[in-house]
């Protein structure tokens, strides 16, 4: 199996919102995929688009998750792993800009606790799609559907934490 590249986001919003699905179709494996191929098969970015289509951003996730083609395949255990991944990656990305922003000279009382508690919630969100990869590496066995529906949970907890985040900093002036 070849190994996966996961991207650099600035912001997991709208590649977070698309691991969900993913979770319902069929998933394992850990943070392992191929490096972007430029002229992927015709069949496998088929694929991509129509599990993409039903997402909340689809041009997204199909731009995205379109250049892992080659070991995407038609996988659905390999699209999830892809998503994941890249979600996982756009959150450090995020949180890590946000602590450095805390950083910063000259923050109000007001403006210092939203960042905060941002970086907490975006720490939480980072967490929480780790443990998703963790779990997606065995989800073989009789209790299937307790390790999806942890998964899912998990992945849900994650976008409510990186929307708390967004919420904390719109108290900013």
């Amino acid at each position: 199996m070849e190994s996966f590249t996961c991207l650099k986001l600035s912001s997991s919003r709208g590649l977070a919102a698309i691991v969900a699905l993913f979770f319902y179709l069929s998933l394992t494996t850990p943070c392992s995929a191929a490096s972007p191929e430029p002229h992927p098969p015709t069949n496998t970015t088929q694929f991509i688009r129509t599990s993409c289509g039903v997402t909340m951003y689809p041009k997204l996730c199909f731009k995205t998750l379109s250049a892992y083609a080659s070991t995407i395949q038609t996988s659905h255990m390999e699209l999830a792993n892809a998503a994941l991944c890249v979600s996982l990656k756009g959150a450090q990305s995020s949180s890590n800009k946000v602590l450095k922003l805390s950083k910063g000279q000259g923050l109000s009382r007001r403006e210092a606790a939203a960042i905060t508690d941002c970086i907490e919630n975006m720490q939480d969100s980072v967490d929480e799609l780790q443990q998703s990869l963790v779990a997606m590496k065995d989800l073989q066995g009789p209790d299937f559907q307790m390790k999806m529906s942890d998964i899912v949970t998990w992945v849900s907890a994650a976008l409510t934490d990186e929307d708390n985040a967004w919420m904390d900093s719109k108290g900013m002036p």
